[in-house]
């Protein structure tokens, strides 16, 4: 009985916990969409909880601010630099998983070293190379970048789920008469699949949520969403409302797309914890 009731106790102790921090996270979204619902008088009182909704401030968004392109524009850069990271950084995981070489692990380390350097230490360098090059503010030369982060982090996540793959699965498809590129494409990428869908979601959130480097190094053309915010910046004060209205914008795609991936996450991010 003291340990059914120590049991109960302790399961009410966490629900609690979860729900506290549940509504912890939750409360700057929901303060971000009252924001956005309000007029611009009642942007500034925080005790107005009552009021009015307008979406006049996502219209102004869309018709002042141009928004629509600024969503293309994300949703160019986003796909691309996605689709390159997964194809590259799959093949590459694929030689450090099967091949042995020299300094493979030192090679490997490299690799993911250059996704630790913070955007604002390499901003400057990719401005200058951008404007030799006469590339700044296009799609291709954001993508190229977005590429110096993605692809190491998509190799250091997929080296993973191909090691947990036996050898011995993809040698039988040897003995059947598949060449190695046969096995990796019948084999290995239908098993690897969950984790590679997992590597995907975390590569469009990176991508999508990136400002530093796409605020130095677009202007107009390949402007995304995020850099927006700083256009409600100006010597008469913040538009809030405006900012807040970009800012569920931008969110809710992402918030979606978890929403209909989240099985595949969860068996992404769990594949391979059971082997053995």
């Amino acid at each position: 009985m003291v340990i059914e009731k120590n049991s109960g106790i302790r399961t009410i102790i966490i629900t609690v916990l979860l729900a506290v921090f549940t509504v912890f996270c939750i409360l700057p979204f929901f303060w971000m969409l009252l924001t956005s619902l309000k007029q611009r008088v009642d942007v500034t009182d925080p005790s107005v909880w009552i009021f009015v909704p307008t979406m006049q401030n996502y219209i102004d968004v869309f018709q002042k601010r141009n928004l629509l392109l600024n969503i293309m524009n994300s949703i160019i850069v986003v796909g691309g630099t996605t689709a390159i990271s997964l194809f590259v950084g799959t093949l590459a995981a694929y030689g450090f998983a099967r091949f042995k070489f020299k300094r493979k692990e030192d090679i490997a380390f490299w690799i993911l070293s250059l996704r630790m350097l913070p955007p604002m230490a390499v901003v400057i360098s990719f401005f200058i190379l951008g404007r030799m090059l006469r590339m700044l503010d296009k799609h291709i030369y954001l993508i190229i970048i977005y590429l110096s982060f993605n692809v190491p982090f998509t190799i250091w996540m997929m080296r993973g789920f191909i090691e947990d793959i036996p050898l011995e699965i993809e040698e039988s498809a040897w003995l059947e008469g598949c060449s190695r590129l046969e096995g990796f494409a019948k084999v290995v990428f239908p098993l690897v699949a969950p984790g590679l869908i997992a590597t995907a979601i975390f590569c469009i959130i990176q991508s999508w949520n990136e400002f530093t480097l796409a605020f130095f190094l677009t202007s107009f053309n390949a402007k995304t969403v995020p850099t927006i915010v700083t256009s409600f910046l100006s010597v008469t004060g913040v538009l809030w409302g405006e900012m807040a209205a970009v800012g569920i914008i931008a969110i809710t795609p992402i918030i979606i797309f978890a929403f209909l991936i989240q099985k595949h996450l969860i068996r992404g991010m769990t594949f391979g914890a059971l082997k053995g």
